[in-house]
């Protein structure tokens, strides 16, 4: 949907968790979250920090240049422990690339 939306003149930006995907799509610009799935823009009612992902990204959407353009964003989950990712692989529900 993004690229389409793009290719129709209005600027997009795509925010994932998930690099090897966002790489593979190729949008026009993206911002990275080391964040579990389905959680791309905070964790559930933390306004504060879905507040800073969101700036980020259209601070991304106007400041990109060039296409393919994908920025890591620097926010944890929990602060020094990616735990969450080891617990996501025994779950199944997330898979790391190596």
């Amino acid at each position: 949907m993004v690229r389409v939306v793009g290719q129709a003149g209005i600027p997009t930006i795509y925010t994932g968790s998930a690099r090897d995907i966002i790489e593979a799509v190729k949008p026009s610009r993206a911002v990275f979250v080391n964040f579990p799935l389905g959680h791309e823009t905070g964790k559930p009612f933390d306004k504060p920090l879905q507040i800073a992902i969101l700036k980020a990204a259209f601070e991304t959407l106007k400041s990109a240049k060039l296409p393919g353009t994908i920025v890591d964003l620097p926010y944890q989950w929990r602060d020094g422990d990616d735990s969450w990712e080891k617990d996501a692989l025994k779950r199944g529900e997330w898979v790391k690339s190596v």
